[in-house]
């Protein structure tokens, strides 16, 4: 379709995309390419703490690159189609979506992808989300270049959750298939697998393994675990044993920080903890977590009761705000 295509061609779809506001044509189409030519010069890099003390690292780009990360995700990327079997970084998805399948299933199987985004290389970008048969060959390299950091995909760019979907798609929907004909339930958040039914966790490893080597991607050896129900089946954050329900752990810290507002007032808890946000920031973030809580289980009594207490809560304190 493309193979005549000339350069005032290209230039005049790259114009349709309509990627960043600027009124001077010649204008827009050499800050594209100045953008791709120098794109690591564009980001800013550093790194936040993880719970196991590890570090991760975020590329930020910045706010030229990151409009026209968005709107390529808008234009373009949001129309197309991701596997039924991936259940994050989409609209209308939640993290209830992904512990669903799973209930109360006599086997759980935990895997996770190495290096998630940073082995999901530029060919299978450009392959995978502008493809010839829809883009120029030079636009479509241009749109690869925009959305990648040194050739590979970054935690931090509003287009690489979308992307990774997109590259894992065949994958997810090959491996799902299989996984249905052998009475396996499987779902994709991110970087984590997780398989549940009565099955042979060895075969399973065995098959993933070999279907991400093919990509060039890998199982993280460290992170594979294999819970039985009489264990505490947790599926990124959810226990899906007999019923839905938020990490213990989770709730019980929720649980002693109504304990402590209720022994010794929200102020002097706040003094205690040494928190230095003021009250109404406090009881807003709390009040959300309570939330989160009843979203997975709606019936949930016990949260039931701290969502009165803490919005009860909240309306005294906004009363005392206005006087």
């Amino acid at each position: 379709m493309w193979k005549y295509i000339g350069t005032k061609e290209c230039n005049e779809f790259l114009l349709s995309l309509n990627l960043f506001n600027c009124k001077n044509q010649k204008k827009y189409i050499k800050t594209l390419y100045s953008l791709a030519n120098n794109i690591e010069e564009n980001y800013n890099i550093y790194k936040i703490k993880k719970h196991n003390g590890k570090y991760r690292t975020i590329y930020e780009p910045n706010s030229l690159l990151k409009h026209i990360q968005k709107s390529i995700l808008t234009n373009i990327l949001n129309n197309k189609s991701i596997s039924k079997y991936a259940k994050a970084y989409h609209q209308g998805l939640s993290l209830k979506d992904n512990a669903l399948p799973h209930l109360h299933k006599d086997l759980l199987l935990k895997l996770d992808i190495k290096n998630f985004f940073e082995s999901i290389s530029f060919i299978h970008i450009y392959n995978t989300c502008f493809p010839i048969e829809y883009f120029p060959k030079s636009v479509g390299m241009l749109l690869t270049y925009l959305c990648t950091y040194d050739g590979h995909l970054t935690q931090g760019s509003p287009t690489s959750a979308y992307i990774s979907n997109l590259v894992m798609k065949e994958f997810d929907e090959a491996l799902g298939n299989w996984c249905e004909k052998n009475n396996i339930s499987y779902t994709r958040y991110s970087d984590d697998m997780t398989f549940s039914g009565c099955f042979n966790p060895k075969d399973v490893i065995i098959k993933v393994r070999k279907m991400l080597f093919e990509l060039g991607l890998h199982i993280n050896n460290d992170k594979i675990h294999i819970i039985k129900k009489s264990a505490n089946q947790n599926v990124t954050g959810i226990t899906v044993n007999e019923k839905m329900q938020v990490n213990a752990q989770h709730r019980h810290r929720i649980r002693q920080e109504i304990y402590y507002i209720k022994k010794f007032g929200i102020k002097s808890h706040l003094n205690k903890c040494h928190i230095t946000m003021n009250e109404k920031q406090y009881i807003n973030i709390l009040y959300g977590k309570i939330i989160y809580v009843l979203q997975i289980n709606e019936n949930d009594e016990e949260f039931k009761t701290y969502k009165k207490f803490i919005f009860d809560l909240r309306k005294s304190i906004s009363k005392s705000c206005n006087y």
